[in-house]
């Protein structure tokens, strides 16, 4: 009965220790290794300049005045300089860390960081901005075909409530 007992709390003892949460330091470090960081400082222009082009896209049958244009203009800024106040790595760190804590185990944030510190995972990391970058491309393309739709079908919704008057 002891060894029935001494090989149940092994066990139990066992897979705690394999189940045990990520430490901070090694998700800071995957984090690093990720490059989390310059992900992020790179998403603003990303946003700016998707932002530019639906404000053009939005306004292609509208002229607006000189006075307008300029506050059009500003806008995407002054957007993205709230963003970069709100959502800094400063901020987005800790709560990123402790994401990463709650969702992954010590064990999975190793292998993680053997991945990323791989030849492989270090090319992933490179070459992941230009995806992205090409992705977005992608995007604002499909964008450009599917936003008339949507302006279409949101121009008839409104028309239909008026007409349910």
């Amino acid at each position: 009965m002891k060894h029935l007992l001494a090989t149940f709390a092994v066990s139990l003892l066992a897979s705690a220790v394999a189940a045990a949460p990520a430490s901070q330091a090694t998700v800071e470090e995957l984090l690093d290794l990720t490059r989390a960081e310059s992900m992020i400082s790179a998403m603003y222009p990303q946003v700016e300049q998707i932002m530019r082009q639906s404000m053009k896209a939005a306004l292609v049958d509208k002229a607006p005045t000189a006075a307008q244009q300029r506050v059009l203009d500003a806008m995407p800024g002054k957007f993205i300089a709230i963003m970069r106040e709100e959502l800094n790595w400063a901020k987005l760190k800790p709560q990123f860390t402790q994401i990463y804590q709650e969702t992954f185990e010590q064990e999975e944030i190793d292998g993680l960081i053997a991945f990323y510190k791989s030849p492989a995972g270090q090319a992933y990391v490179g070459k992941m901005p230009s995806v992205m970058q090409r992705t977005m491309a992608l995007s604002q393309e499909q964008m450009k075909v599917i936003l008339p739709k949507m302006q279409a079908a949101i121009r008839d919704a409104i028309a239909e409530v008026e007409a349910a008057k």
